[in-house]
């Protein structure tokens, strides 16, 4: 998850260090702050795509640092606090938390969060993609990073398929030929009569579709070819 920056606010430095050492083994890179005030001036000098939050911080605890980013700014929020009651795990949600973790906190589970939270972010419309992403209903494909999402999970496609669902997705409602969708991806003259292109095809959609016999991204044209639709 490349391009993404996790603002760490968190009065224990050792939880901010271990924090971003799991963080940056996913490739997002982490700002940390010791309490809200320092976390509201590290919002206005850089973009920040996520923040997890402690509560119990002096100077501005992180309650009023959730509201006072709230008035403002619509970024996924995860608090972290030692409080295991409901009712705290209530008022944050409700002054705008997006998610809710207990101290001591399993570093797997709450890379998982981040990044579902991240993926979130940016299918729901809120996150502005990068000039190198595509993005059609739930599926997100970064060209140079060579990844693809389907809402939260990764999807992994082999070279070939890559190309092939990235020359569908840039050109959505262009019909493409057999023919066609071999010399580009290939790169090579269309030849042989064989199903390379439809077994490609099939092989992309038991991935990315939920139901690969009703397909909601790769739709065949009898006759013609394929397209992903607009």
């Amino acid at each position: 998850m490349n391009n993404f920056n996790v603002l760490v606010v968190d009065d224990e430095k050792e939880i901010r260090d271990a924090i971003e050492i799991y963080l940056r083994g996913e490739n997002i890179n982490v700002i940390k702050c010791k309490d809200g005030i320092e976390a509201l001036e590290r919002l206005e000098e850089r973009e920040i795509h996520l923040i997890l939050l402690d509560v119990m911080m002096p100077r501005l605890d992180g309650i009023r640092t959730c509201m006072k980013i709230r008035e403002s700014k619509n970024i996924p929020i995860i608090i972290l606090s030692a409080k295991s009651e409901d009712t705290d795990k209530i008022l944050g949600l409700n002054i705008g938390a997006d998610d809710y973790m207990t101290k001591p906190f399993n570093p797997l589970e709450l890379t998982a969060r981040v990044k579902s939270q991240l993926r979130r972010y940016m299918s729901f419309g809120t996150y502005k993609l990068q000039e190198n992403e595509i993005k059609i209903k739930d599926l997100i494909i970064n060209k140079d990073s060579k990844q693809v999402f389907i809402g939260d999970e990764e999807v992994n496609l082999t070279p070939t398929e890559f190309n092939i669902l990235s020359l569908l997705a840039e050109n959505p409602g262009r019909v493409f030929s057999i023919e066609q969708i071999y010399e580009n991806v290939w790169n090579e003259p269309f030849y042989n009569s064989d199903n390379t292109v439809a077994v490609h095809i099939r092989r992309i959609r038991e991935k990315i579709e939920i139901n690969p016999k009703e397909p909601k991204y790769i739709k065949v044209v009898w006759g013609v070819g394929y397209k992903i639709e607009k």
